[in-house]
Parts: structure tokens; C-alpha cells; sequence
């Protein structure tokens, strides 16, 4: 299977750069998983296709403002730092431009000496473990001194940070939203309660690995970055009991979908627990918890598009992005929501 198969031609005028005033006023695509027939609607109707008794499978992470503008205390040279992952000890995997200028031993100030950082190792694909030294709480002064990661195709700022988190965002520690579920308001969510359908919660912390390109010809050699997700007991409960009593499980974005099917076992039972999980899913996976996936429009080529594929077939997919391009929806993280059922 070749990386190219799943090209598609998106003119750049079509890539969102700003959320919609409301939430769900964005439009729905509907992609049937039984014959492939595409319906066009609004966000607002997703509600016509759940059913009671069904389960929608929700990811809290909460984005963290994780990039980072500070000066090399030595030279006074502007660094930009960007979060990944938390490690133990106040230390961060991070991404570091220039990375040239980042050395270790190389001491970074951020907000007038707020916050402090030493470089103390380069690891995978040339991240930079740092060191962090302050006084209080990291969260505050991150809250304070740092901005949202917004994708590297939207190209200003955001005004409100806000908007780039889910309303139901609880968890710290995410480098990029799961954006399948900032259609979501508080009221539609009350009316998916009402229909009788169920909201599970599961946390999978999205890494930045989420933009990265696919560079290898061979879809199969692609290796994916580690996210760290977790499973609560109880939520495990609600999904397996929905998948017992005949119900569906329908995953609000691929987050949710990849962190079902790392902890689903072949038995197809979903186990509680945490850990990292680097699955990679494309064409000829055999899907063992989800019934429907809730997603926006992904980027050509991607590991994203590849986990599409593999739930509704290939020819499909990419017959609705064409689809997706006449019509005019709008693309990536603050575009327009499909839903395949």
C-alpha cells in the first residue's frame, strides 16, 4: 500500500483558519459505512444518527498553551520552544527551533526569568529534554507566558484560546485538540443525553506526531509517534455494557478511536488501565470496538486519512473528499465534521 493512494488535491482556500462563531452550526457529512452513500447536513443533526442506547466515546485532554518564546541566557538569541511530553522531575521532551543554537548545558529564560530552562539531553528525531526551574505552579506560569500550538497550516493567531479546546476538556496535557469534538456544545451534548445515548470518557493526550507527514513510500514502514492514554474503570464498564446490550459505540475523533482500540483486547473487551500506545491504523485493520467514528476532514496523505480508510474503505473515502472539495466544506482542524455510520 502506497503512501500516494491516498493523495487528494485541496485547494488551499478550503483549509479553515478560524472556528465558527458557534460551534455546531458547521456542516456534516455523512459517509454510510453500509453502502457508501454520502448525505450532506449540519452538525446540528447528528442527533438522526444516534440511536438510544448507543455510546458516544468522548476524549477530555485539555490542550496546553505549550509553545514557548524565551532568550539563550549566554547570547540573548530567541528560542522557540514547543511542549511534547511531560517527564518525571519538572523535565520535558520539547521541540526546540533553532535547534542548532540548542546544545546541552544551554540555559533558556522565559518572561523576564519567570521560568528557567537548562537543555540536559537530545533524544529521538532531535527533541531536546529540558530542565525546568520556577517558583509555584507550572500550569499557572504556563497559563501566563505561553500560547496555544495551533497546526502549522493555520497561520495567525487565535483570539480566543478557548476555542481551541472542547467544552468538555478536563485533563492537561495535550500538544494539539482532539478537534472531531469542538462541534460540540454544551446544549447539543444535553440533547444526545436526552435521545437516551450515553457519553463515555476516555483521555489520550494528542501529541504533535498528529501533523506529521507520512515521508515513507510504503505505508507499512511508517512508524508512529507514542501517545499516552487512559482508560478509567468506569468508563470501561459503560462501553463494554453498551457493546453487550446491543448498542453502538461511536467515537467522537480518531484520538478516541486509537485509544478504544489500543486498550481493546481480541476478545473484544475494553480493558481500564493507562499506558502508550503507537497504533497505527490503515486499510486491512480489523476493527474491535468502534461502530462509528465522529472526525473532520484530514490532510491528504496522512495517518489520519489511512484510519478513515480502514473504517469505511478506501475508494470511499477518498470519493467523498472529492466530494468534500466540490462542495466546498471546509478542511482540517476548525473545518467541518463527517460522520460514518
Amino acid at each position: 500500500m502506497r503512501t500516494a493512494d491516498f493523495y487528494y488535491d485541496l485547494p488551499q482556500e478550503l483549509i479553515a483558519q478560524d472556528p465558527l462563531e458557534d460551534r455546531s452550526s458547521s456542516r456534516l457529512m455523512h459517509i454510510s459505512l453500509k453502502d457508501g452513500s454520502i448525505e450532506h447536513r449540519h452538525f446540528t443533526d447528528i442527533l438522526d444518527y444516534l440511536n438510544k442506547g448507543d455510546c458516544l466515546v468522548i476524549n477530555d485532554t485539555k490542550v496546553i498553551p505549550a509553545r514557548l518564546y524565551g532568550h539563550k541566557e549566554e547570547t540573548g538569541a530567541l528560542i522557540e520552544i514547543l511542549l511534547l511530553k511531560r517527564r518525571e522531575n519538572d523535565i520535558w521532551e520539547c521541540l526546540v527551533k533553532p535547534g542548532k543554537k540548542a546544545r546541552p548545558g544551554a540555559k533558556i529564560t522565559f518572561g523576564n526569568g519567570i521560568l528557567k530552562g537548562e537543555i540536559i539531553d537530545v533524544v529521538d528525531e532531535g527533541n531536546r529534554l529540558i530542565q525546568f526551574h520556577y517558583e509555584g505552579i507550572f500550569e499557572e506560569i504556563l497559563d501566563q507566558l505561553g500560547e496555544m500550538p495551533l497546526p502549522p497550516y493555520i497561520t495567525h493567531k487565535l483570539k480566543d484560546k478557548n476555542r481551541y479546546q472542547t467544552v468538555y476538556a478536563k485533563h492537561e496535557g495535550s500538544a494539539a485538540a482532539p478537534t472531531a469534538g469542538l462541534h460540540f456544545t454544551e446544549e447539543l451534548l444535553e440533547k444526545v443525553k436526552e435521545k437516551g445515548v450515553n457519553i463515555a470518557h476516555v483521555t489520550l493526550h494528542v501529541g504533535l506526531g498528529t501533523f506529521r507527514p507520512v515521508k515513507v513510500d510504503d505505508v507499512e514502514k511508517h512508524h508512529m509517534h507514542s501517545e499516552f492514554y487512559i482508560v478509567e474503570e468506569d468508563q470501561a464498564k459503560l462501553i463494554n455494557d453498551t457493546k453487550k446490550a446491543g448498542g453502538r459505540v461511536i467515537s467522537v475523533g480518531t484520538t478516541s478511536c486509537r485509544t478504544l482500540e489500543s486498550a481493546t483486547g481480541e476478545d473484544g473487551i475494553l480493558k481500564a488501565g493507562s499506558g502508550w500506545t503507537e497504533i497505527f491504523i490503515y486499510p486491512g485493520y480489523h476493527f474491535k470496538m468502534i461502530d462509528g467514528l465522529i472526525t473532520n476532514f484530514h490532510l491528504p496523505e496522512s495517518t489520519l486519512l489511512m484510519l478513515v480508510s480502514a473504517l469505511a474503505g478506501k475508494e470511499t473515502i477518498m470519493h467523498a473528499y472529492e466530494v468534500a472539495v466540490q462542495e466546498k466544506y471546509r478542511f482540517f482542524s476548525f473545518g467541518d465534521a463527517c460522520i460514518l455510520i
